[in-house]
């Protein structure tokens, strides 16, 4: 089997490149921290189980190659998210943790800035903060992805001539654009920008009028716990629609929280970012059957976690209980604190029966973390808690205790609450596609994107 893709993956990258124009439109998303792992176990997840076949997704329909990830020499092989997008964004590689420029900490032009230069509309849509590492490698330059505030402040005060470099941008980020030193909303809007801070604006964005909307103060809700859960999919149907025109566009989407919920070690929450992604490609199939000159290319900066379609030498792995969730463990730990857990409470946050073994294990945790927080702040009241470390709170502990619960019912395994240097998956269907066949760098996608836009 793997001589046959390797075979495949060869043949694929030898194609001549079809003598077709380039695409008026590019969208370009990275789903961040997506690691093969992640496209494999969504098609066990989606799958339906009264059939006996396990069915194709969107991911498999449009899988053409593979990326390396590392950044450059001086960061090792394993990259994080800021050398990661200025890799995807740039061509060139730098260090982790760089925003738009190279190792030297100069600046860098991304696809997005040269597709402006060229008269096309631009946009961003993530479900972070709009100022974080992804998209900002698109639209800022910093020494330090940390920078929030600089970053954001860059979004106005470093124009083209006068122009902002983004037509749309859609995500979170209320904390670092509205502020007591600066109110970059406000700045916005006197700049002719449309402003809007709840989903239901979507439905109504005014063509003539570029737009800012934020939804969150930092990165969106989870989407278990969202009040859309494919709100990554209603954005980009509103983005898409608003930044068609007779020049094009070039679009940024960034399925951000897969990453988060790698770094958090919740396979609950991943599969369910996976799903909100998977709605984005699906609508963009539709989206490139009527509207054909639109390219779509979909890579990771990374993989995250370590994931593991089954563990501890088991070889199963069984996600029914992840398909009738409604919220997050995050949000199902907080509930479980506030209340007495017992089998009836528990199950209406989790959606399924406890067994009498994890219903007492989550009493046990809850209880010694309890007397852990009480201890400690009677110790604080007494003026004796500095030769004791703070303990977690009682939601924090459970939390863990709640991830565990769901990864031993599926089997799930985890290596790493960090960044992992394998290869990642690259998706691609429209006009000029077969361009990113086989296996590449990521630098390579970046290269080719420009070449589709006419920079030599």
């Amino acid at each position: 089997m793997k001589r046959v893709l390797s075979t495949l993956f060869l043949c694929m990258s030898s194609i001549t490149y079809a003598k077709t124009s380039a695409p008026e439109n590019i969208i370009m998303i990275v789903g961040d921290g997506m690691g093969p792992a992640y496209a494999s176990a969504y098609r066990y997840f989606h799958d339906n189980p009264n059939t006996p076949e396990i069915e194709q997704t969107v991911f498999d329909r449009h899988l053409v190659g593979m990326s390396s990830t590392y950044p450059a020499q001086v960061s090792g092989v394993v990259t994080d998210s800021a050398a990661g997008a200025t890799a995807l964004a740039t061509g060139i590689k730098s260090y982790n943790g760089a925003i738009g420029v190279d190792v030297d900490k100069k600046p860098l032009e991304s696809v997005l800035v040269w597709a402006k230069k060229q008269g096309k509309k631009t946009g961003i849509v993530v479900t972070s903060r709009i100022n974080h590492a992804t998209p900002a490698s698109y639209l800022s330059h910093n020494e330090s992805r940390r920078n929030y505030d600089e970053i954001a402040d860059s979004y106005v005060d470093d124009t083209l001539n006068g122009q902002f470099k983004a037509d749309l941008m859609l995500g979170g980020g209320w904390k670092h654009f509205i502020r007591e030193d600066r109110n970059l909303v406000n700045e916005f809007k006197q700049a002719g920008f449309h402003y809007l801070d709840s989903y239901a604006g979507l439905s109504k964005l005014p063509k003539n009028q570029p737009v800012l909307g934020l939804f969150a103060d930092a990165g969106l809700p989870w989407a278990l716990d969202d009040s859309n859960k494919h709100r990554l999919s209603a954005m980009t149907k509103a983005a898409t629609a608003h930044l068609e025109n007779k020049n094009g566009y070039f679009m940024l989407i960034e399925a951000s929280q897969v990453d988060w919920g790698g770094h958090s070690n919740d396979i609950a929450a991943a599969m369910a970012e996976m799903d909100d992604l998977a709605k984005t490609l699906e609508f963009l199939e539709t989206y490139v059957e009527k509207n054909p000159n639109t390219l779509v290319v979909l890579t990771a900066d990374h993989s995250t976690g370590g994931f593991t379609i089954g563990a501890h030498g088991e070889y199963a792995w069984r996600p029914e209980v992840l398909r009738t969730m409604t919220m997050s463990p995050e949000t199902i730990a907080e509930k479980l604190s506030e209340k007495a857990i017992n089998q009836a409470y528990a199950k209406s946050l989790f959606k399924f029966a406890l067994t009498e073994v994890e219903l007492a294990q989550l009493q046990l945790d809850k209880a010694e973390a309890a007397a852990e927080v009480k201890a400690y702040e009677a110790a604080k009241a007494a003026g004796k808690a500095k030769k004791m470390a703070e303990p977690e709170q009682v939601a924090s502990v459970l939390e863990t205790s709640v991830k565990q619960l769901i990864d031993k019912r599926t089997n799930t395994g985890w290596t790493s609450g960090g960044h992992t240097g394998v290869d990642v998956p690259v998706f691609a269907f429209g006009p000029q596609s077969e361009r990113f066949n086989g296996l590449q760098d990521n630098t390579d996608i970046a290269k080719k994107i420009f070449t589709l836009l006419g920079k030599n």
